[in-house]
C-alpha cells in the first residue's frame, strides 16, 4: 500500500519553496536551463493540491544528459531513467527529503508549452480552478492508496481544462510570461 494521496489547502509556503529551490537549480544550471517554472496545483494561487512542489526546467537538448544530470544529481535529486514518459527527463528527491518533482523539457515542445498552459489558465479562471480541485478532492478520497487511478482518472478533467485553456490562449494571445527563476 502506498502512501495516502493527501490534498491539502493552498498555502503561500508553496510559493516561498519553489523559490528557494528555483534559487539553487539556477546557480547549478546557469544557462543550461533556458526557463525554470514552477508548474502543476502548487503553482496555483488557491488552489488546493497534493503537497509536491513540480519544476519545469527547459533546457535546449538533452543530450548530451550529463549537462543537466550532474548539476541536479549534485543538489541531490535523482534520475528516474525508467520513467516512461519520453517526453521530458524526471527527477525526483533523495529518500526522506521534501517532495519535489523535476520535469526537464526541451524548450518550445509541445509538452513543455502545455504544462505552462494549463498553469497560467488556472491561474486566470477562478472557475475552472475550483472544478479542477473538487475533482482532486473526490478521487482522493477514492483511490486514498493507488497513485495510478488517481493520476488517470483526472486526465477527463485535465483534458477538458486544457480545451479551455486552447480558446482562452487564442482569444488573448497567451504566450508563456518570463521563467519564474
Amino acid at each position: 500500500m502506498s502512501d495516502p494521496i493527501l490534498i491539502l489547502p493552498y498555502t503561500d509556503e508553496w510559493a516561498k519553496e519553489f523559490h528557494s529551490i528555483g534559487c539553487q537549480l539556477r546557480e547549478a544550471l546557469g544557462d543550461i536551463a533556458l526557463r525554470i517554472d514552477h508548474i502543476g496545483s502548487t503553482a496555483v494561487t488557491g488552489l488546493a493540491a497534493k503537497p509536491v512542489i513540480d519544476i519545469q526546467i527547459s533546457v535546449a537538448s538533452f543530450t548530451p544528459l550529463t549537462v543537466f544530470k550532474a548539476p541536479l544529481e549534485s543538489l541531490g535529486f535523482i534520475y528516474r531513467a525508467e520513467n516512461p514518459d519520453k517526453s521530458k527527463r524526471y527527477f525526483r528527491e533523495a529518500p526522506d527529503q521534501r517532495r519535489v518533482h523535476i520535469h526537464v523539457r526541451q524548450a518550445g515542445s509541445w509538452t513543455e508549452q502545455l504544462a505552462l498552459l494549463f498553469r497560467d489558465f488556472l491561474r486566470s479562471d477562478p472557475e475552472h480552478c475550483r472544478r479542477y480541485e473538487q475533482v482532486k478532492y473526490e478521487l482522493a478520497k477514492k483511490y486514498t492508496h493507488n497513485r495510478q487511478l488517481y493520476t488517470d482518472s483526472k486526465e477527463a478533467i485535465i483534458w477538458e481544462i486544457l480545451k479551455q485553456a486552447n480558446h482562452w490562449s487564442q482569444q488573448t494571445g497567451w504566450s508563456p510570461a518570463n521563467s519564474d527563476s
